[in-house]
């Protein structure tokens, strides 16, 4: 019986070891299978993919880093520095990718104890979120349960309602809890600030201007801090200008940063928040030239983000230099002139509206524009009269410029077959039906006849004889008191042919924002008469300069320009580093008239200045070069609302000529808007800028060499900051 027993004992042993040995034999063969692939995909990794992964752990990222590469400077056309960079010490900092907001606080507050930081431009906003992140708790609760509730109720994502919640959390804290912030804590949200508002891996400055040498040396020292990581200091620098003309243009600095109205413009071509860029005029036409190159380089980062190596990959290039057709002498001499000429105008009779005074001076074969002046009379602060530069109304600025254009008229007149060199008609006045009479001013008596051909017509300034070619250009006869209809094709013939002189279109000037003027409209009455004598459309004073330097240069509009050349920096701070460019003369078109016609109106405004009837006789009779030109007297009407002299008919006056007669040199155009109430009484202020302008031309050239020196001068002694 016991047998039996002993044999199910020995059955079941059996079976428990035989079902333990498969089991083992499961678990052995799934382990192998499990290294199997771990090997595999070990050996897929190494010899698959390496190659991939080496690449991925030596990867690093290359950033262009603002390390305040100089600025191009700008120069005279001999040289003289006009606008210049100056070093100043300034503190920076720079955020990795992994710096927490924390970590940024714990700097500013250590660097707060070794800097003064101005705390003028802490907002509200600022404060608001400075108190909640000092007051976490507390802020926080001045939300209630039920406004949570209302707010976590609402169908919009969750991140709106995060918003909505910091807003409300923001109009809860009182004005007292916001003054309770100390004038230390304040200081320490102006630096914290500054370091938030950059890109991570980009030094921003914390403070620039104003670092005293004590502040400069006591960062420097704890560099290697570990309380001050990523405070560095460095020689960063500020745009300075020696002289108060206005179309150099400016810049923005480091804390203004780009303009928001360009930033998708130049953050699509690797600038920074921060950089400083030109804003107006010479500094914004020439951004691309004068920036410079920024250093790159390559930050080598950890598994956790951290920058543990840089690598410098290029160290840049400064920004290149620009030399100016302007010679700052010169434009000095003809500042003062037309200054002292404006401020005896203003305190002359019948000068309420006279404030403008405009005078360009360019070379008629090349383009360049030698002076650029532009004054207005203004009041300071304690209602002291004053003087500022207004340079850019030169080609910003349009008036009627009145008979200077007549050049322009004539030679229309030739190439319409309108009149023919030397033909004579007769300057009478002339009376349409219901309209004032029109007429010459050295002729106003009815019926009044005066025969007089092209030349006398430039000479004295006769408005009846330009009438006449308008007529005929518009094919109409003149009729004692009848009404004139003149259709607009007329108006659209006239103002193309004045476009090929560079009336009322744009000149080309290598400056922004260029104005062109006013067009008046295809009226049919007798607009197109009053186009012909310069009282209908209005032009810029460089328009007017483009126009005599056309006449001047035997009919061949030239692109004026104020950039000489584009030059490198300077190798070693004494001469003007290599020449990159040199802007070349650029011939815009030539008129549609014979050379013959050509000269035969630089003839008549020969005789302007030196005919018996010549109205600028006075003035250029007795030049010791050869001159020739045109004036010009304008009704025009003033617009200022509240202005006693509102909706008044006043009086432009302007100039236009060329030297020396048989082979120009230069060319120039004086405008003078609203020179008097009194139109009886017309100072012939506009000849005596001309001619004093001239003079000083001829007399700087006799007194400089022609050799072109290629050192590094100082600003001419007379220009000035205002």
């Amino acid at each position: 019986m016991k047998t039996p027993q002993k044999r199910r004992v020995s059955l079941a042993k059996s079976k428990l070891q035989s079902n333990t040995t498969f089991r083992m034999n499961i678990l052995f063969f799934a382990i192998f299978l499990l290294f199997s692939m771990l090997i595999l995909r070990l050996g897929y990794l190494q010899i698959v993919k390496g190659e991939d992964y080496a690449r991925a752990i030596a990867r690093t990222e290359e950033v262009a880093v603002n390390t305040s590469v100089p600025r191009g400077r700008i120069f005279d056309s001999a040289g003289r520095l006009q606008v210049d960079n100056e070093p100043v010490n300034s503190i920076t900092y720079t955020k990795m990718q992994t710096t927490k907001s924390s970590e940024m606080m714990d700097v500013a507050e250590e660097l707060a104890k070794l800097i003064e930081k101005d705390t003028d431009k802490v907002t509200l906003r600022d404060k608001q979120d400075f108190y909640i992140q000092l007051n976490t708790e507390s802020a926080t609760e001045k939300v209630t349960a039920e406004e949570r509730a209302a707010i976590e109720a609402e169908d919009v994502p969750q991140k709106e309602k995060q918003q909505k919640l910091d807003a409300l959390v923001r109009e809860k804290i009182t004005d007292e809890e916001l003054d309770s912030l100390t004038d230390e804590q304040l200081e320490v949200l102006a630096i914290y600030r500054e370091m938030t508002s950059g890109y991570a891996l980009s030094p921003q400055i914390i403070k620039g201007e104003g670092v005293t040498d004590e502040e400069f040396a006591v960062v420097s020292e704890r560099l290697t801090d570990p309380k001050l990581e990523g405070v560095n200091t460095v020689t960063d620098w500020k745009r300075v200008k020696m002289t108060d003309l206005t179309i150099l243009g400016s810049t923005t600095t480091p804390d203004q940063g780009i303009p928001a109205n360009r930033l998708d413009y130049y953050l699509s071509r690797d600038y920074s928040r921060n950089d400083r860029v030109g804003t107006s005029f010479l500094e914004q036409q020439y951004e691309d030239v004068l920036q410079g190159q920024k250093s790159s380089v390559k930050n080598v980062t950890d598994g956790r983000g951290r920058v543990i190596e840089t690598v410098p990959v290029d160290e840049g290039e400064p920004g290149k230099d620009l030399v100016l057709t302007i010679d700052s002498e010169l434009q000095y001499e003809l500042e003062e002139i037309v200054e002292e000429k404006l401020l005896a105008l203003k305190a002359g009779p019948n000068s309420q509206l006279v404030k403008d005074a405009y005078l360009v001076m360019m070379n008629p074969k090349t383009g360049e524009v030698l002076s650029m002046v532009g004054k207005r009379v203004g009041e300071d602060e304690n209602g002291k009269r004053v003087v500022n530069d207004y340079a850019f109304g030169t080609f910003t600025a349009a008036h009627e410029m009145g008979s200077t254009i007549k050049g322009a008229t004539l030679l229309t007149g030739y190439a319409q077959d309108a009149v023919e060199m030397g033909e004579v008609q007769i300057d009478e006045p002339l009376k349409f039906a219901g309209t004032t009479q029109k007429n010459s001013i050295f002729n106003t008596t009815p019926f009044n006849r005066i025969p007089m051909n092209d030349l006398m017509a430039i000479e004295r300034s006769s408005n009846v004889y330009m009438f006449k070619i308008a007529l005929d250009i518009a094919d109409r006869q003149y009729q004692y008191n009848r009404p004139l209809s003149v259709a607009p094709e007329s108006f659209a013939l006239m103002r193309n042919s004045y476009a090929q002189f560079g009336l009322g279109v744009e000149t080309g000037i290598d400056l922004p924002n260029e104005g062109t003027g006013y067009l008046g409209g295809v009226s049919p009455g007798t607009k197109l008469l009053d186009l012909a004598i310069g009282q209908y459309d209005t032009y810029t004073t460089m328009q007017l300069a483009q126009y005599i330097s056309t006449i001047a240069n035997d009919g061949y509009r030239v692109q004026p320009h104020v950039v000489k050349e584009i030059r490198k920096a300077s190798p070693d701070g004494e001469t003007l580093g290599p020449i990159e460019t040199v802007i070349e003369p650029k011939i815009m078109n030539r008129i549609n008239n014979t050379q013959e016609e050509i000269d035969r109106v630089k003839e008549g405004m020969r005789n302007v200045y030196i005919g018996s009837s010549g109205s600028a006789r006075a003035q250029f009779s007795d030049t010791p070069y050869t001159a020739a030109g045109k004036t010009g007297t304008a009704e025009a009407f003033y617009f200022e609302r509240g202005n006693p002299f509102h909706n008044t008919v006043n009086v432009n006056i302007a100039h236009v000529g060329f030297a020396p007669y048989e082979d120009p040199e230069i060319a120039y155009a004086v405008v003078i808007p609203y020179v008097t109430t009194d139109p009886t009484k017309v100072p012939k202020t506009n000849n005596e800028i001309a001619r004093a302008a001239a003079d000083k031309y001829f007399e700087l050239k006799a007194k400089h060499s022609e050799d072109e020196a290629n050192e590094i001068k100082p600003p001419f002694s007379g220009t000035r900051i205002k």
